[in-house]
């Protein structure tokens, strides 16, 4: 047995839900907040069989896409000088999966 972690964009949440859920998938979700971009995030904890692990990955791919935002990195100040920053381009979505050993399984 196996538990996946997984950290996705809250806005692939929703569509990695449902297509979890088509595979026969049963999910938590937990609402996070990413430390560096202090956006939201959703971790899901997935238990799933070893021989059904990469199934799973599969379907996270398919679901949780990387593509670019642009972010405001903010305004400053510097010896009584007032500046502001012009917009960055970064990389968001994706997912980061953990896949961890699973001692024992007990559903209630």
């Amino acid at each position: 047995m196996k538990l996946i972690i997984a950290i996705v964009n809250k806005d692939d949440s929703g569509k990695l839900t449902t297509n979890l859920n088509k595979a026969g998938f049963m999910s938590t979700k937990l609402s996070t907040t990413g430390g560096f971009l202090k956006a939201g995030n959703v971790t899901f904890l997935i238990g799933v069989e070893e021989d059904k692990v990469d199934a799973c990955l599969d379907v996270m791919r398919d679901c949780c896409s990387k593509r670019t935002q642009m972010v405001s990195t903010g305004a400053g100040s510097h010896m009584d000088q007032f500046f502001t920053s012009l917009p960055v381009e970064i990389t968001v979505g994706g997912a980061t999966v953990f896949v961890i050993d699973i001692d024992r399984f007990v559903k209630m």
